[in-house]
């Protein structure tokens, strides 16, 4: 029988020339395998491809989330305004109640309580009425539905509000209705 005989290779010591081909950086060791054409340049072609399909796939998620974040915000906020502009018109009564000439105390007491009620309600929901008397007119907050000559007042001077405006936050639920001096 034959015995295998091992053979010692002789130990080849390390020169300044092998220690300078080797990679010594992962983007060294990329920039080897992306010039030597086989399997593993392959694999690592395929694993950058699907690292970039991954960060993309992230990206659009967390543009998804935001977005919806966004929708659902908004959707709270005009709901809010929706239900605020069905009680304006209450509003608009009670004030016309209040204004309206009237001898009986008890009365007029129940329809300041009540008004009261409704405007806590409003501010409680973040509800604002839109300073309108005596201010300059801005097509923002009002619609000026009379014009005036009056050479007392301002130019574009608010002189009577027949509708009172409101707003949630920044958004306006409904514009005063004006009358303005020129």
């Amino acid at each position: 029988m034959c015995e295998e005989v091992k053979q010692e290779q002789p130990e080849i010591p390390e020169t300044e020339e092998s220690v300078a081909t080797a990679p010594e950086t992962e983007e060294a060791a990329a920039e080897v395998l992306e010039e030597q054409p086989g399997p593993a340049a392959e694999a690592q072609a395929a694993l950058k491809a699907k690292e970039d399909q991954f960060l993309r796939l992230a990206a659009e998620y967390d543009n998804f989330r935001k977005r919806s974040q966004k929708e659902k915000t908004e959707a709270y906020a005009n709901a809010k305004a929706d239900a605020v502009l069905a009680f304006l018109p209450v509003y608009d009564n009670l004030k016309r109640a209040l204004d309206a000439p009237c001898a009986d105390e008890a009365y007029v007491k129940g329809v300041q309580m009540t008004m009261n009620q409704l405007k806590a309600v409003l501010e409680k929901l973040g509800v604002t009425e839109i300073e309108a008397l005596g201010q300059t007119f801005d097509p923002n907050l009002h619609n000026a539905v009379m014009h005036i000559e009056d050479e007392t007042v301002g130019e574009n001077t608010i002189v009577e509000v027949f509708e009172t405006g409101f707003r949630l936050g920044e958004k306006v639920v409904r514009f005063a209705m004006v009358k303005v001096a020129n």
